[in-house]
């Protein structure tokens, strides 16, 4: 195991800024490296880690994306939604494989929720001709369809629940304990079914957005039920044919990714297979670990 950091220049930053890795198992050995695009924006690398069960057959590469983590954060850009675009993480992760000198080699791309539609807009592009494997995990092909799913999930809540996330989006006031209990309820039900609750995962991924909304607020907005940021009109609807490589898609039963926001996925990427875990929600990972990694590691070692 190793980590260290990559200099990555920023336009409109005055002092380069770093992107923090870690590496499980040795990059110059044969076997193709798994890298690991974390969700949120703003979840960090930390409740992917069960990931490391597959790092027996393959090296693993974690990072912080900017903004976040143990990389450099840029809380005076909060609410820059110019700034926090997409093509900002695209040229972060070309940045990273240029500095593990993987630009030039097979790699395998796992993306988490937002880490999988930040490797769907990467794997469409020339970029990407190296890729091998791709894994689109409980994520979401538009916003749109995303936020149908939430909405189907949101109306088989407690009618007392519903009336506190209308209350808030009506005031726009998010920051209250009932909006925080309700949103619980939703994340009990929907973001991990691992008991006791939260699992450390879950924990790790809370906190870290505690620290440092400032990604998340930006471009997501105060909660996942809530799409008030610069995602707000995303789509990757229109690459999806570019993307040419075997594809892997994995949601829960009762994951907030629901079927409807991966479908576009498994009808227009050419090469693909869908797995739907029961008792899974959004981090599948963690509720289904052992059944989840046997799933990738058959992908991957095919």
């Amino acid at each position: 195991m190793s980590e260290g950091t990559a200099e990555f220049i920023v336009a409109g930053i005055s002092e380069p800024c770093q992107t923090w890795y870690k590496i499980f198992g040795d990059l110059n050995a044969t076997a193709i490296p798994l890298i690991i695009l974390h969700g949120g924006p703003g979840a960090c690398h930390d409740y992917l880690l069960p990931l490391t069960d597959l790092a027996a057959s393959r090296p693993i590469v974690f990072y912080d994306q900017i903004g976040n983590g143990r990389s450099t954060h840029l809380p005076d850009k909060a609410g820059d939604e110019a700034f926090w675009s997409i093509d900002l993480f695209k040229n972060e992760l070309n940045n990273l494989l240029s500095h593990l000198d993987l630009r030039e080699r097979q790699v395998d791309v796992y993306g988490h929720s937002w880490g999988g539609m930040l490797a769907v807009e990467w794997a469409a592009t020339s970029n990407a001709s190296h890729l091998r494997r791709l894994v689109l995990s409980n994520s979401l092909a538009s916003m749109d369809a995303w936020q149908d799913g939430i909405s189907a999930l949101r109306e088989k809540l407690p009618q007392d629940v519903q009336k506190v996330l209308d209350h808030a989006e009506e005031t726009g006031i998010f920051d209250t304990p009932e909006y925080a209990a309700a949103i619980d309820v939703f994340y009990k039900r929907h973001l991990s079914l691992s008991r006791p609750w939260p699992a450390k995962e879950v924990q790790a991924a809370l906190d870290w957005f505690e620290k440092d909304p400032t990604t998340y607020g930006t471009m997501y907005g105060p909660s996942e039920l809530y799409v008030s940021g610069s995602l707000r009109d995303w789509t990757s609807i229109p690459l999806l044919e570019k993307i040419k490589v075997p594809t892997l898609l994995i949601n829960g039963v009762e994951d907030e990714a629901q079927d409807v926001a991966m479908q576009p996925f498994f009808d227009l990427i050419q090469k693909v297979k869908w797995v739907t875990l029961d008792h899974a929600a959004h981090l599948s990972h963690v509720d289904r670990r052992e059944k989840y990694m046997k799933l990738l590691d058959s992908f991957l070692g095919s």
